[in-house]
């Protein structure tokens, strides 16, 4: 479709001589998503279609217990320390941002009175400002009123270097002012297409100010709260073993009248993710559990049971293998992988295309993945106005051999092949789960046959993603020369989810490993288009640098997409539980309910 034609269906919208619900239909059969079409009609100024989320209960309590299984066990209840999905999920029972994503990429307020939009005078023609109204009445768990003063002090709180927040990035920019006690105005220093960044979604959650006003900075790991939340959501906190256990019940003064359904809450983690698929769906233990990366085979089997089912839901994760531009075996100035220091292999181009082309995608789809994940050459890869199709994968172990041959690195007597002293050697590390490890040994399997060596190391999943800034092994630290996991898109829009590679969000040990760009790659082009795509207002135009930016980090081999995850969820075959592929699964859990 052509500018001028989008650009004509926008206006016929505006006007009313086209509906909301037909300019969708239309973008999705050209190859938009649903999500990417409300944000561009958000965009040009067209309110953001009301969502009503399905609840039939007609009072609180009376549910009795909801048992949530994680197979990563949460580590921490503070969601601005919360690195791995598992602990956004577990602050997520407790805290409450400004509004949230459903799964057509609409914004549903949460905190908020309403959603933004030019028609309620929210947002300005110039993209430099949005102002939020708060929804009235609501109060923290301790009985403290919920005031737009909470709402800047999370402001203050993520955007301090010092509190070493992982949501920096979406606060460290903005201004933040209270305009009234129900009103708060954030402030861009350009024009910003995206402005439902900060307060929204996974990092929107709002933390109280009256409990975290000396922990700010410095003493920010220090504050009791971390490990007790007092928060606004519908579940109130009763304990917390970090590794173990989450337990909640019923908020009798939430703010949304006849929620929740469930009296308690327990979120149990650990084991690994087949026990969890069986306690939901072949057992009936459990109501629901999370990430479900199992073996397409083996779900099948277990839904036969009948106590369960699968929840599949598309959105933007993707499972990738980055490898480390640092080299994690030299110490400078008491930092492993520092930005002074270059990995001995990896360094050179053609050791990054032979391992690329080394991953067989299609079979890690085919025979692990199956229905739960699409194989792609793509970081970036949904909403689709956004996946570029200027990428490819291949898997071709007698292209590998040539490059690497040609590139100096010859075959030693073991098989393996060195140039200037150096083996091609190198650790891969993941976490333990069966599909992880079986691609592991894919991968491996096929370096051999080029000539390449590697040792596989398995982490446990609760240590791999922890939040815990002494622990060498986590994600994070990245101690290893390559690694594996699944980074999640909790927007439909690809400003954050891109910001994993910009130059400012590289994980150090000043910032106590907490930035978001963990491979350390850096790259002056992409720093600048990202910028320029942070503040284009025009849709078509900003999408086009999206594409760009993934045809960057992609280009350079350090970061190697494996699949396109879908968000695979198990739940009880009575379980009323709205997920959505652009926000937590627990984002509506004040909706959550069990059917008769």
């Amino acid at each position: 479709m052509k500018e001028r034609e989008l650009r004509g269906l926008i206006a016929e919208v505006k006007t009313g001589r086209l509906s909301r619900r037909a300019f969708v239909q239309r973008m999705v059969a050209v190859g938009l998503t649903a999500p990417m079409a409300g944000m561009m009609l958000s965009q040009a100024g067209v309110a953001m279609a009301e969502t009503a989320i399905s609840y039939k209960p007609t009072k609180a309590g009376g549910g009795g217990a909801l048992k949530l299984l994680f197979w990563q066990a949460v580590t921490l209840l503070n969601p601005h320390f919360a690195v791995g999905t598992k602990d956004q999920e577990g602050s997520r029972i407790f805290y409450e941002p400004l509004a949230g994503w459903d799964n057509d990429g609409n914004l549903i307020p949460i905190l908020a009175a309403e959603i933004p939009s030019k028609e309620n005078d929210g947002l300005t023609e110039d993209g430099l400002s949005v102002v939020w109204k708060l929804k009235r009445g609501v109060k923290w768990h301790d009985g403290m009123p919920f005031t737009a003063d909470d709402v800047v002090f999370n402001w203050e709180y993520a955007r301090t270097p010092e509190t070493a927040a992982v949501s920096i990035g979406s606060y460290r920019d903005i201004k933040v002012e209270k305009i009234d006690d129900f009103t708060v105005r954030v402030s861009f220093a350009k024009p910003t297409p995206f402005w439902a960044d900060a307060f929204v979604g996974s990092y929107g959650m709002i933390i109280p100010k009256h409990l975290f006003a000396d922990y700010i900075g410095g003493k920010s790991r220090d504050a009791p709260a971390n490990l007790k939340p007092v928060g606004t959501g519908p579940y109130l906190f009763v304990d917390f073993k970090p590794g173990d256990v989450v337990r909640a019940k019923l908020n009798p003064d939430y703010h949304v009248p006849n929620r929740p359904y469930f009296d308690t809450v327990e979120l149990k983690g650990g084991g690994d993710a087949v026990s969890a698929a069986r306690a939901v769906l072949q057992t009936g233990e459990y109501d629901y559990a999370w990430n479900m990366q199992v073996e397409d085979e083996i779900l099948k089997r277990l839904e036969g049971g009948g106590r369960g089912r699968v929840s599949i839901v598309r959105g933007g994760n993707v499972e990738f293998i980055m490898l480390n531009v640092t080299d994690p075996a030299v110490e400078v100035d008491g930092e492993r992988a520092s930005l002074k220091t270059t990995h001995p292999l990896f360094s050179d181009p053609a050791v990054r295309e032979a391992i690329n082309l080394l991953i067989d995608r299609g079979s890690i789809e085919k025979f692990i993945y199956g229905r739960t994940a699409i194989a792609s050459a793509n970081f970036l890869n949904n909403p689709e106005r956004f996946r570029s199709k200027n990428t490819k994968f291949e898997f071709n172990i007698e292209k590998a051999n040539q490059v690497l041959e040609t590139a100096g690195w010859k075959k030693g007597a073991d098989g393996i092949r060195g140039k200037d002293g150096k083996s091609l050697r190198f650790v891969f590390q993941t976490s333990i789960n069966a599909p992880r490890q079986k691609t592991q040994a894919i991968v491996k399997q096929a370096c051999q046959k080029a000539g390449i060596d590697i040792e596989l190391k398995s982490v446990v999943g609760s240590v791999f993603f922890s939040s815990d800034t002494a622990n060498p092994d986590t994600y994070g630290h990245f101690y290893c020369d390559a690694q594996m996991y699944q980074t999640t898109m909790t927007q439909p829009d690809p400003q954050f989810f891109m910001n994993q590679c910009v130059s400012w969000e590289v994980a150090t040990k000043a910032n106590k490993w907490q930035g978001r760009n963990i491979s350390r790659w850096q790259n002056k082009d992409y720093d600048e288009v990202f910028h320029q795509a942070d503040r284009e207002l025009d849709a078509v135009k900003r999408a086009a640098m999206y594409i760009k930016l993934n045809d960057l980090a992609v280009g350079d081999q350090y970061i190697l997409p494996v699949a396109n995850r879908l968000n695979v969820t198990a739940l009880n075959a009575n379980l009323a539980a709205p997920i959505s592929g652009w926000d937590n699964d627990l984002w509506q859990i004040a909706n959550w309910y069990r059917e008769a």
